[in-house]
């Protein structure tokens, strides 16, 4: 009798264990990992690292919840910002192949306009990136691209 029941807690307590791994997923961590944006400096390298090295940790935390993304080209599009977080997050560990440079446009106490520039092979990306102090910590709130 005491061997049928430590046999049904064993198996209980595998049943558990099984369960709560499955729901997690493969890959998940319990906490989530918080990025340093407390300087418009350190928001704007993040950002960098994240449209082009592929970093994912802190994608969320970067940008604002109003945040909008909007592309020139011949057919305009506008995205917002769930669309952008989850493609950004679909591109954890992609670098783009490209020579990266930013320059400061405007700053002030509360927000920084900054221009990155991706220079690929056949093409060029310019992002005017709109940063704002929200908090203690600096987000990006829009996001404008056009390709040359």
């Amino acid at each position: 009798m005491r061997t049928l029941v430590k046999t049904f807690a064993a198996a209980a307590l595998i049943a558990v264990s099984t369960f709560a791994m499955a729901a997690e997923g493969p890959g998940a961590k319990s906490a989530k990992t918080n990025v340093n944006l407390s300087t418009a400096d350190f928001a704007l390298d993040h950002y960098v690292a994240v449209t082009t090295e592929g970093e994912s940790a802190g994608v969320e935390q970067l940008f604002s919840e109003d945040f909008k993304q909007k592309i020139q080209a011949s057919n305009a599009q506008n995205h917002s910002r769930n669309a952008v977080v989850k493609l950004l997050k679909k591109q954890k560990g992609e670098k783009l192949n490209c020579a990266v440079s930013t320059d400061i446009l405007e700053e002030s106490t509360d927000y920084m306009i900054a221009k990155v520039t991706l220079k690929f092979e056949n093409f060029t990306k310019t992002d005017q990136v709109t940063l704002e102090r929200v908090g203690n910590d600096w987000k990006v709130s829009k996001s404008i691209n056009s390709y040359k």
